[in-house]
């Protein structure tokens, strides 16, 4: 008899036993057939092969039956992948190890952008990714309430950029759409198509063209041109209220193409909307 173990199944022996075998019948000697010490039995049968759980200790039994009944429960719920614990992340179903990876690359700088970023982790199987995906939240970024480390942290921003996004904030007054980010200097279409579905406008700041001043029209930033500013006072004053519209500023020759569009970016309050300027 022998006993085999597999390594990839320690808890599974394989028992290897030999049947007894019989004794061959003793041929009659004569003095011409020499005497053998032994001789084989003849159609052997073969060994017989036992597959048994290997035997515990009753110390390593009862810590495996406490373990089972430790067992977690898997959980789904909504998380953002980018504040999420690690208790959090095993309530997902993430081995604790698994859930200090994911933490790890925040504390190194990363970020989950979006769900698919968070799919690229390989730490995540493509069945738990299928699970988690539709309790995965990651909230948009607030163009309005950001600071310059939060512009910062977005693809294809920088440094550079987050601060000319607050500075041209604040030129503004608050921004009125997402599209006006488009209006800082080298910011083109490329660089806001990547960031596009991660940021809104909260309380976005109305555009109130048919009702400003001269002087408030000079300081605009879609506008900044005292001529400008001038031409469109003169421009409202001589045409009915409901031709007030981009496309008619346009086609008059009152503002350039650079200031139509920058202006096309703002939320311009309807004409109608308040008291026309005295």
């Amino acid at each position: 008899m022998r006993i085999e173990a597999n390594r990839d199944a320690p808890d599974t022996v394989y028992v290897y036993m030999a049947p007894p075998q019989a004794e061959a019948p003793a041929a009659p000697q004569t003095a011409s057939t020499p005497q053998t010490a032994s001789a084989a039995a003849p159609n052997a049968a073969p060994a017989k092969v036992e597959r048994r759980e290997a035997q515990h200790s009753p110390v390593v039994q009862k810590v495996r039956a406490q373990s089972l009944k430790r067992e977690r429960k898997v959980e789904t719920f909504r998380f953002n992948p980018n504040e999420a614990t690690l208790e959090e992340f095993m309530r997902l179903g993430f081995s604790e190890k698994q859930a200090q990876s994911l933490i790890n690359y925040r504390l190194k700088g990363g970020r989950y952008h979006r769900a698919a970023d968070f799919a690229k982790s390989f730490v995540v199987a493509d069945s738990v990714f299928e699970r988690l995906e539709p309790f995965i939240d990651i909230p948009k970024l607030d163009i309005n309430a950001a600071d310059s480390a939060a512009f910062d942290a977005l693809p294809g921003i920088g440094p550079w950029f987050a601060s000319k996004m607050v500075e041209y904030r604040n030129s503004l007054g608050g921004y009125g759409s997402t599209k006006q980010l488009m209006d800082i200097y080298r910011f083109d279409e490329e660089r806001y198509a990547l960031i596009e579905d991660l940021v809104y406008c909260g309380n976005p700041v109305a555009l109130p063209l048919w009702t400003m001043d001269e002087e408030a029209m000079r300081k605009h930033p879609a506008i900044r041109s005292s001529r400008t500013a001038r031409s469109i006072a003169l421009w409202r004053s001589t045409m009915p209220r409901e031709k007030w519209t981009l496309e008619q500023l346009r086609e008059a020759g009152v503002v350039d193409e650079g200031q139509y569009t920058k202006l096309s970016h703002c939320l311009i309050v309807p004409a109608g909307e308040g008291d026309a300027p005295e």
